[in-house]
């Protein structure tokens, strides 16, 4: 190989290095302004779901309560579109229907990557999977993740008054060591005789409800 060849190869690996620089800058500048928006909001209410396991029955609830409840932002804990070894299917599996609805809703989705969740993923969505959210409201830290990792059992490496996550499919509300623990439960494939369900947050309260609109249990957090 002459020195020409060689010169041409490294311009076009250093083209393909900056390109990808660049890329990622612009996705990160993106995922900055999109994080702006979605949560920096005086007045805001955000809508909490995990573990859909790709129930295209249960993704149409989804959407109802999204379109009845207006928020500024739906998190999705994790565990989107397949079922994994361990559950039963879900009614009316369907994976890809299950994307195209959130899709739909991609500008206020904030997801995060669970268990069953693969790097495919982000090619059927419109938004990507991150490991974990943290948001400081006023002097409150809640910080949102899948469950199968960090958990009241597992405190996060970062300090936080509120965890919130999915995983375990099981609904409920605790405090301990002056930390508040919540869990959305599943949407579609509740255990432990709990109901489907999913949380509602606003400036001053975390709301568990079933998908009837009852109010399962509540906690103030400020």
């Amino acid at each position: 190989m002459d020195n020409k060849e060689i010169d041409k190869q490294v311009s076009e690996m250093l083209d393909r290095v900056l390109n990808t620089t660049k890329k990622k800058v612009e996705e990160a500048n993106q995922k900055q302004e999109k994080f702006k928006r979605l949560f920096f909001n005086r007045n805001f209410k955000y809508l909490v779901f995990s573990d859909i396991h790709g129930s295209g029955y249960y993704v149409d609830y989804l959407i109802k309560i999204i379109k009845k409840e207006k928020p500024n932002a739906v998190i999705l804990l994790g565990d989107l579109y397949y079922h994994g070894p361990l559950n039963e299917l879900t009614r009316e599996y369907n994976p890809k229907k299950v994307a195209a609805s959130l899709n739909k809703y991609s500008d206020i989705i904030w997801a995060i990557r669970g268990n069953c969740d693969a790097d495919v993923d982000n090619e059927i969505s419109n938004f990507n999977l991150e490991d974990h959210l943290l948001l400081t409201i006023e002097n409150k830290r809640l910080y949102f993740t899948h469950g199968d990792k960090v958990n009241m059992d597992n405190y996060p490496n970062e300090y936080f008054d509120v965890l919130i996550y999915g995983h375990y499919h099981t609904g409920f509300i605790k405090k301990d060591n002056n930390k508040i623990f919540v869990n959305s439960g599943s949407i579609s494939l509740p255990k432990n005789n709990t109901k489907n369900s999913y949380l509602l947050i606003d400036e001053h309260n975390i709301y568990l409800k079933d998908l009837d609109n009852n109010i399962i249990d509540s906690v103030t957090y400020k």
